[in-house]
C-alpha cells in the first residue's frame, strides 16, 4: 500500500476504501465550480500499473488545461471513447434517453455520470470482455451489489446500442462482447417478495392511524388493481418534458401525470392506460372497483366533492406525492404493521397478481388485468411459487391415492 501511494501524477489521490485505498484523479475545485467533468475519475482497474495509472492522471490533466484555454469540443464528434458515445447518447435529439420516464431518468443520469468518470476515457475498440468483467467487480464493488453492476452495463448497452444506429465505430463489436460477457457474470436474484391480504390490510390500518388516507387508498389500489405503484401515485415530469399538465409544482418547476378521479367512471369502473405502455403497445386495463373491497372501503373516506383530479394526493400539501416520500412513509406504516423490512411498496401490483394466480386466475387473465402484451411477463411476476407447488404435488399426491400408490414405501 505504502509503494502504491509513492506514485505520483498530478491530480491523482488515493482514497480509503475499507481495507485499502483506491486511485482517483481528481480536478481541481475551482474548475468544477466553473462547469468542468468530471470532478473525479476512479482509476483502481489501473491500481496495479503504474505507468499506465500516472499515463492515464497525465492525460486528464491534459484534457483540463485544454478545457482552461476555453476549448469545447462539439458533444456530437464522437472520438472513439466511451465518454463521447456517453454524451452523444445524452444530448442527441433522436437518442432514446430523451423518452425516458422521470422513475427511469434519475437513475440512468446517477450512472451515466459514474460511467463517464470511470471508463470516460477508455476507447470502445479497446475494450475487451476482460475489461467489462474487471468493471463489474468495482461497479458491484465485489459482488456485494450486483443489481448497481447490472444497471451500469444496462445504461452503457444502451448507449452502446444508440451509437449502432448512428454507425459509430466500435460499437456493434462492443455490443457483441458485452452479450458474450454478460452470460459470464453474475446477475442479483429476481425479487421474491409479496404480501398477503390481510398484511396490506394492516398496512392501510398503519396509514389511517399516522393520517394518511391517501396512502391507504394507494396501497389498496395497487393490490386490488395491479396497476404499478407509480401510475397510482403518478410522476413528477420536468416542464420541458412529456405533454401537458394543469397538476403542476411551481416551485420545483415540475408537472405531474398520473393516476386521476377521472379514470374512473360512473360505475366505478376504472379505465387506464399505464405510463409504460402509452408509447408502445398502448394497452389500457379496465378494472371494476365493486369487485375491489378494499378500495370500495377506503372510498368511504373520500365524499364526491373530493373526487377531481389527482387521486392520491399528500395531506402534507395537497399535491401528489414525491415518490421518494411516499416511499418513506410507507416504511413508518410497514414497521408499524409489522412487515418485513425487504417488502417494498412497489411489490403490491406483484402481490395482487400473485394472489390472482395462486387463486387459480388464468395466466391469460392476469395477464390482460396487469396490461401486459405477453405473458411470459407476467409470469416473471407471478411470486406463488409455495402455491404453485403445493398445487403440483397435491395433483401427484391425489393420483397416487387413485392408483392405489398412496403409501410412500418402496415394495
Amino acid at each position: 500500500m505504502e509503494e502504491q501511494e509513492q506514485i505520483k501524477a498530478t491530480g491523482l489521490k488515493w482514497i480509503k476504501r475499507a481495507n485499502t485505498r483506491t486511485p482517483f484523479w481528481v480536478a481541481d475545485e475551482d474548475d468544477v465550480k466553473n462547469g468542468y467533468e468530471p470532478k473525479t475519475v476512479n482509476l483502481s482497474y489501473l491500481r496495479d500499473q503504474p505507468e499506465m495509472l500516472k499515463a492515464k492522471c497525465n492525460a486528464l490533466q491534459a484534457d483540463l488545461i485544454l478545457w482552461r484555454t476555453g476549448y469545447r469540443a462539439d458533444p456530437l464528434k464522437f472520438d472513439g471513447t466511451h465518454k463521447s458515445l456517453l454524451v452523444i447518447y445524452e444530448t442527441h435529439k433522436k437518442s432514446p434517453y430523451h423518452k425516458l420516464k422521470p422513475g427511469t431518468l434519475r437513475p440512468y443520469n446517477h450512472y451515466l455520470k459514474q460511467l463517464k468518470g470511470h471508463i470516460g476515457a477508455v476507447r470502445l475498440d479497446d475494450t475487451t470482455g476482460v475489461d467489462l468483467m474487471d468493471w463489474h467487480d468495482v461497479w458491484s464493488e465485489n459482488g456485494r451489489y450486483l443489481a448497481a453492476a447490472t444497471t451500469s452495463r444496462a445504461v452503457l448497452f444502451s448507449a452502446v446500442s444508440f451509437g449502432i444506429m448512428m454507425r459509430l465505430p466500435g460499437c456493434a463489436e462492443l455490443a457483441a462482447v458485452m452479450k458474450e460477457t454478460a452470460k459470464k457474470l453474475p446477475h442479483p436474484k429476481p425479487r421474491n417478495q409479496s404480501a398477503t391480504a390481510a398484511q396490506i390490510i394492516a398496512a392501510r390500518a398503519a396509514a389511517h392511524k399516522h393520517g394518511r388516507p391517501s396512502s391507504a387508498l394507494a396501497y389498496a389500489i395497487c393490490f386490488e388493481t395491479v396497476l404499478r405503484l407509480w401510475d397510482v401515485i403518478g410522476q413528477w415530469w420536468p416542464m420541458d418534458m412529456g405533454g401537458i399538465s394543469e397538476v403542476l409544482d411551481a416551485d420545483r418547476d415540475l408537472k405531474w401525470f398520473g393516476l386521476r378521479w377521472e379514470d374512473i367512471d360512473a360505475d366505478l369502473v376504472l379505465h387506464f392506460t399505464p405510463s409504460k405502455t402509452v408509447d408502445s403497445s398502448g394497452a389500457s386495463i379496465s378494472y371494476s372497483l365493486k369487485k375491489a373491497p378494499m378500495v370500495m372501503e377506503e372510498l368511504k373516506h373520500w365524499p364526491a366533492e373530493k373526487r377531481k383530479g389527482p387521486v392520491i394526493v399528500s395531506e402534507e400539501n395537497g399535491l401528489p406525492w414525491r415518490a421518494q416520500i411516499f416511499a418513506q412513509r410507507w416504511s413508518v406504516d410497514r414497521k408499524a404493521a409489522g412487515l418485513p423490512a425487504t417488502l417494498w411498496a412497489r411489490d403490491l401490483r406483484a402481490s395482487g397478481i400473485t394472489e390472482g394466480r395462486a387463486s387459480g386466475a388464468r395466466l391469460d387473465d392476469a395477464s390482460k388485468v396487469a396490461g401486459h402484451t405477453a405473458t411470459k411477463t407476467t409470469e416473471r411476476y407471478d411470486r406463488a411459487v409455495l402455491e404453485a407447488a403445493d398445487r403440483f404435488a397435491d395433483a401427484r399426491l391425489k393420483r397416487r391415492e387413485q392408483s392405489g400408490n398412496s403409501s410412500g414405501n418402496a415394495r
